[in-house]
C-alpha cells in the first residue's frame, strides 16, 4: 500500500551535515565488476539503495558472493519515518531460471550483459514499468557478439531469455550513443571476460559522456586496460587486478540539497566524503547552482554549500550529460520563476516514468508552463503562483519525489505521492529533511 507523505518547513533558514548515501551509479557498476573478477576486486562503501540492494542479492544468489554490509550512516531512522530496503527472497523470483528485477532499470542492463557469459539459461524480468523500458539497443549489440537471447513477451521490451555461455563471434560491435549509456556500460563491464575482447563503435553524439568515462575509470581501476580513439573504444581480453574499489558518497542525492540552498534565504550545510575531483558527471551540480547563489567549499573532507544573494543570468541549461539532474534543476527554476531553456532532455522520456510530461503536469499546479519545441525546452513562468498546498504525483519515479520536495521552503503544505518511492537511491531522504527542520508525516 502506498502511503504519502505531507512536508512543512517553518522559516526559509536550512543548516546541518548531511551523510549521503553511496552512489548508486558507482555501486552498481562495482558490484558487476566484483562479480567478474572472481573475488579479486572488492567493493567498499555499498550503498542503501534499494536497486542496488537488489542487484546485489541477485548476484549473490549467483555466484556466491560474500555477504556485504550496507553502508548507513543513518543508523537512527525512526522507523516510522523510513523503512531501510529489505528484499525477501519471494521479491527475487525462483527458481534462478526466471529473475525478477522489479523496477531496477540499471540492474536490467547491465545483468542482460552479465548474464550472457554464464553457464546457465535466465529470464530476466521486471515491473510493469520495466516491461516498457526498451532494451533492443543492447540486444541486438549483444547478439553481434553472439549472444542468444529471446524477447519472451514483446519485441524489444524486457522479459527476456538469454541462453549463456556466449560464444563469441565478432570482437566488434556497433551501438548508437544517444539513446542511454547504460547500454555502452554494460557492453564495456564484460568486455575484458570476452575471449577477443571488445572493439566498440558508438554512432552518433554520446549522451551522458561521464557515465561512459566512470565506467572505464572503474575498470581501470579493477586493472583493466583500455583505448579510446574518436567515437571507438577497445578492451582486449585480459585479468582483473586484486583491488578495492570505494564508492564515494552520492552526487545525485546531493543535488537535493543545492535544490534545498537554492530555494532558501539562508543556507549552511555539510555533505561529508563528497571530493572535487569526481567520477560521477552529476557533481556538475556544484557548476549548475552556483547560478542561484550557491557556493561549493571543499574542505575537512566534504563540502560546504552556502547561500548568497545573486541574479539568476544564465538562460540555457545543457543537460545531456547529466539528464538525472534534469528535474531538480528545472523545478528551481520554475519555483524562482526563471525562464531557461533546457537541452538534452532526449534520455528522460524512457526513464522510470516519461520524465518530460510527469514534469509539465507538476508544475502546471504551480501556474508554470513547459514548454516543448523539438529538443529544446523553455520555462513559461508568467502564470507562476505559490498555493497554499499542493499534491505532487511521483508517477513510481523517485526523482521526482526529491525534485519537487523542496518546495516545502515556499509553499506551507507539500503532499506528495508514494513515499517509500524514494528507497529506489535514496532510502534517508526523509529522515534526512527532518535533520535540517522539515516537519513530515506519513
Amino acid at each position: 500500500m502506498k502511503h504519502n507523505i505531507i512536508l512543512t518547513k517553518k522559516g526559509k533558514s536550512v543548516k546541518g551535515t548531511i551523510h549521503l548515501t553511496g552512489s548508486k551509479s558507482e555501486c552498481n557498476r562495482a558490484l558487476i565488476i566484483e562479480a567478474l573478477s572472481h573475488g579479486k576486486v572488492k567493493v567498499e562503501n555499498i550503498s542503501d539503495a534499494a536497486d542496488t540492494v537488489t542487484l546485489l542479492k541477485i548476484l549473490k544468489s549467483e555466484v556466491g558472493m560474500p555477504t556485504a554490509e550496507v553502508s548507513n550512516e543513518n543508523k537512527n531512522i525512526p522507523q516510522s519515518t523510513i523503512r531501510i530496503p529489505q528484499l525477501n527472497n519471494s521479491e527475487i523470483e525462483h527458481p534462478k531460471s526466471e529473475i525478477n528485477i522489479g523496477p531496477a532499470g540499471t540492474a536490467m542492463r547491465f545483468l542482460t550483459a552479465y548474464f550472457t557469459l554464464q553457464d546457465e539459461e535466465v529470464i530476466l524480468t521486471g515491473s510493469a514499468r520495466m516491461k516498457q523500458r526498451p532494451i533492443g539497443i543492447l540486444v541486438d549489440a549483444l547478439r553481434q557478439l553472439g549472444a542468444e537471447i529471446e524477447y519472451v513477451e514483446n519485441e524489444g521490451f524486457p522479459p527476456i531469455k538469454l541462453k549463456g555461455s556466449l560464444r563469441q563471434l565478432s570482437n566488434k560491435v556497433s551501438i548508437k550513443g544517444n539513446i542511454s549509456s547504460q547500454y555502452i556500460t554494460a557492453l564495456l563491464l564484460i568486455a575484458a571476460r570476452l575471449p577477443f575482447g571488445l572493439e566498440l563503435h558508438i554512432e552518433g553524439d554520446l549522451t551522458s559522456r561521464p557515465y561512459v568515462e566512470m565506467t572505464l575509470a572503474m575498470l581501470q581501476s579493477a586493472g583493466i586496460q583500455h583505448t579510446s580513439e574518436d567515437n571507438v573504444i577497445s578492451i582486449p581480453a585480459q585479468e582483473f587486478a586484486e583491488t578495492s574499489l570505494h564508492v564515494e558518497p552520492d552526487w545525485s542525492a546531493a543535488s537535493y540539497w543545492y535544490a534545498i540552498a537554492a530555494l532558501s534565504d539562508e543556507a549552511e550545510l555539510f555533505l561529508p566524503g563528497l571530493t572535487a575531483y569526481s567520477l560521477q558527471g552529476d557533481s556538475v551540480i556544484t557548476e549548475i547552482m552556483a547560478n542561484f547563489g550557491i557556493t561549493s567549499q571543499f574542505k575537512d573532507g566534504g563540502v560546504y554549500l552556502t547561500k548568497e544573494i545573486k541574479p539568476n543570468v544564465r538562460k540555457i541549461f545543457d543537460l545531456k550529460s547529466c539528464p538525472d539532474l534534469a528535474q531538480t534543476v528545472i523545478v528551481v527554476c520554475a519555483a524562482l520563476g526563471h525562464e531557461a531553456t533546457f537541452t538534452g532532455l532526449e534520455t528522460l522520456k524512457i526513464k522510470e516514468t516519461d520524465r518530460i510530461k510527469a514534469l509539465q503536469n507538476e508544475l502546471a499546479k504551480i501556474g508554470v508552463k513547459l514548454i516543448e519545441k523539438g529538443q529544446v525546452y523553455k520555462l513559461d513562468c508568467s502564470e507562476k503562483q505559490i498555493p497554499e498546498r499542493i499534491f505532487v504525483d511521483t508517477y513510481e519515479d523517485h526523482r521526482m519525489a526529491m525534485a519537487f520536495a523542496p518546495l516545502a521552503l515556499l509553499i506551507p503544505e507539500v503532499e506528495i505521492e508514494d513515499a517509500m518511492v524514494v528507497e529506489k537511491s535514496y532510502p534517508a531522504f526523509w529522515s534526512d529533511l527532518e535533520k535540517v527542520g522539515f516537519s513530515s508525516v506519513i
